[in-house]
C-alpha cells in the first residue's frame, strides 16, 4: 500500500501484522480523495478539501486516510484509535513519513471521544465492518464539540452495510467500490446541534 495522491505520491505505507486491522485499498482511497478534491459540495472554507483542513483521522487503524490527506495539504490530522497495535503503527507511518509536526495521535474510543479542543473541518471514518458504531460516534462528536456547522465527514463502511442519516446532516454522495462503500455528509447550519 502506498499514498496514491500529493506530495507524498508513491510513499510506502507500513503495513499491519495482525490482520483485524482493515487498511482502506488504494482505489477507494484514490476515489475518496478525487471526490473531495473536485465536488463542488465539498469545498472547505480555503478551497477544495483537504487542502488547509483541519482533518480527523477516526477509527485511524494504519493511518491511511489521515496520512494521505496530509499528503494532499491538510493543515494538520489527529489520528484517533484505541487498539494499541493501531496506535503503535499510526506513530510508524508518521514517523516514516516525516510528519510528526502536522499530526498527532489520540487513544480514545471513537463512540466517547471527549471534548475536542476546537471543531474539525474533515472527518475521516473507518470504522469495522459491520460493527455498527458509525451512529454512536457521529453522536459523541457532536456532544464533545468535534463537529461545527459545515463539516465534511466522510464514512467507510462495508457496500452491504445499513446506514441510515442522522439529524443534521445533508448526504452528499454515497458511492460503492467492491466491497466498500463510501458515504460522505455534511453537517447543516440549520439543524445542527453540536456546541458553536
Amino acid at each position: 500500500m502506498r499514498i496514491v495522491g500529493g506530495n507524498l505520491r508513491g510513499k510506502k505505507l507500513l503495513l499491519p501484522e495482525d490482520k483485524r486491522i482493515r487498511p482502506t485499498s488504494d482505489r477507494t482511497r484514490e476515489a475518496l480523495f478525487n471526490i473531495l478534491g473536485h465536488d463542488r459540495d465539498m469545498r472547505g472554507e480555503s478551497g477544495p478539501l483537504p487542502g488547509g483542513a483541519r482533518t480527523l483521522d477516526l477509527f485511524a487503524g494504519t493511518g491511511a486516510l489521515g496520512l494521505e490527506a496530509l499528503s494532499r495539504g491538510a493543515a494538520h490530522v489527529t489520528f484517533m484509535d484505541n487498539h494499541p497495535d493501531s496506535l503503535k503503527l499510526i506513530g510508524a507511518n508518521i514517523w516514516h513519513m516525516s510528519l510528526s509536526r502536522q499530526a498527532d495521535i489520540l487513544r480514545r474510543d471513537a463512540a466517547s471521544p471527549g471534548i475536542a479542543g476546537e471543531p474539525y473541518d474533515l472527518v475521516l471514518m473507518d470504522p469495522p465492518y459491520g460493527a455498527d458504531l458509525i451512529l454512536p460516534s457521529i453522536r459523541a462528536l457532536i456532544m464533545g464539540g468535534w463537529l461545527k456547522p459545515g463539516t465534511i465527514i466522510v464514512i467507510e463502511l462495508g457496500a452491504k452495510d445499513e446506514f441510515l442519516l442522522p439529524n443534521g446532516f445533508d448526504l452528499l454522495k454515497d458511492r460503492s467500490y467492491g466491497a466498500a462503500r463510501l458515504i460522505f455528509l455534511r453537517t447543516t447550519a440549520d439543524q445542527y446541534v453540536g456546541t458553536s
